[in-house]
């Protein structure tokens, strides 16, 4: 699974990366934390279905950088309550699951990250492990996005949310967790993004390869998500 990240690299540098304008009101500067976790405010990249001129006509969308809450709440729930255990969709059923069926088909983004914590048991406790680029470059993890509106005028407003999409643990991840969010490299950004065959888009869904992350210990404080701070993501030894 993946229930915790970083992102500490501003919106204007990320919306650069992954060639994405900025949406209206993100702060261009603004990070997001070393201890982000489900239901908090993310940011995701996303092809926008407002895009005109040439490049809607040749079958692409330009791409937004915006806010969505983490935790998918599917168009059809009653309660947006839900989302909070929707914040992980497993590859495996990703395209068949009533709650992102539709979303994987039409509404595909990527959550940019600078690295994801996963943890291990040790000794009856839990320990965090931190894993990032060995290049320091930010992640994009796949995910999928969904816009819910209130079903009665109770003044709720309609709420975009998002979740990241795990796949079975590859060699960097596999002696700490079982599973890991999906990290999408290169032209794999622009196939999810951009793509529409359901079995080239499944395709994407795997994990990473042997060394594309590299992780460490880190202390036990990013297990409340409340702590946010530059070093929990340092290494530490022995029971830290």
């Amino acid at each position: 699974m993946c229930g915790r990240f970083v992102l500490v690299t501003p919106p204007d540098q990320l919306a650069r990366r992954y060639g994405a304008a900025l949406a209206a009101g993100i702060d261009p500067e603004r990070p997001l934390g070393y201890n982000v976790g489900p239901t908090r405010e993310v940011f995701g990249v996303a092809g926008s279905e407002a895009a005109a001129g040439s490049e809607a006509a040749a079958g692409h969308l330009a791409r937004t950088l915006d806010s969505y809450r983490w935790g998918l709440i599917p168009s059809w729930a009653d309660d947006p309550g839900i989302g909070g255990r929707m914040f992980n969709a497993r590859c495996e059923t990703v395209s068949s699951k009533p709650s992102f069926r539709s979303a994987f088909a039409h509404r595909r983004l990527i959550i940019p990250v600078d690295g994801f914590y996963e943890w291990r048991g040790e000794g009856g406790r839990r320990q965090p492990y931190y894993f990032r680029s060995p290049d320091g470059q930010p992640l994009a993890l796949a995910g999928l996005w969904e816009k819910w509106r209130p079903k009665t005028g109770d003044g709720t407003s309609s709420i975009r949310s998002c979740t990241i999409i795990t796949a079975p643990a590859g060699p960097d991840v596999a002696p700490v967790h079982d599973r890991m969010p999906v990290i999408l490299d290169g032209g794999a950004v622009d196939a999810w993004l951009e793509g529409v065959e359901a079995d080239l888009l499944q395709d994407l869904l795997v994990p990473a390869s042997a060394g594309r992350l590299s992780g460490h210990r880190v202390d036990r404080a990013v297990g409340n998500v409340r702590n946010d701070r530059p070093d929990l993501i340092d290494e530490v030894a022995g029971d830290g």
